[in-house]
């Protein structure tokens, strides 16, 4: 019997398969098959960015009195969907007209859908009603005037879903 228990001394125990170890493969399993399933939705439906461009702007009924602006500027926001499969609901767009960090004017556009593969035309209307303006603000808005061109800056904001 002596020989029998020195034979089993020496043979190394089995290793035993911890809980940690199932878990930690689990999760490792887990986590390549999210990934590989992210990776080939991107390949399949391949997004591309959305393309805005500001082709058109004009301001009308200008006049500045007293420092106070009526105005009412018009743009054409140009919104190219290039994807193939994304469309793309527009819950919101937020325009502002600024010059010299001072709000001109504000407007929103209503809700739309932009299909796949589509060009839309956005045209806000924003109007400046009895704005009051500072005395160097109004000065320097009155000088681009008489030049014929008035540099404002022009800021979109939109809240948007894809489909």
């Amino acid at each position: 019997m002596a020989g029998n228990t020195s034979v089993a001394a020496q043979q190394q125990p089995r290793r035993q398969f911890s809980l940690v170890r199932c878990v930690a493969t689990c999760l490792l399993a887990l986590i390549v098959l999210v990934g590989l399933a992210v990776l080939i939705a991107w390949l399949v439906i391949s997004p591309k960015k959305l393309v805005y461009t500001l082709e058109n702007g004009s301001v009308q009924n200008f006049n500045l009195t007293n420092n106070h602006l009526n105005a009412t500027f018009d743009f054409v926001l140009r919104a190219f969907n290039r994807n193939r499969r994304i469309s793309v609901y527009y819950d919101y767009i937020e325009s502002t007209v600024t010059y010299e960090d001072q709000t001109l004017a504000f407007s929103t556009v209503d809700p739309f859908f932009q299909p796949h593969r589509n060009v839309s035309r956005i045209k806000p209307k924003l109007v400046a009603l009895n704005l009051a303006m500072s005395p160097s603000t109004s000065k320097d808005l009155m000088i681009e005037k008489t030049s014929k061109e008035i540099q404002v800056d022009v800021h979109f904001k939109a809240r948007i879903r894809l489909k």
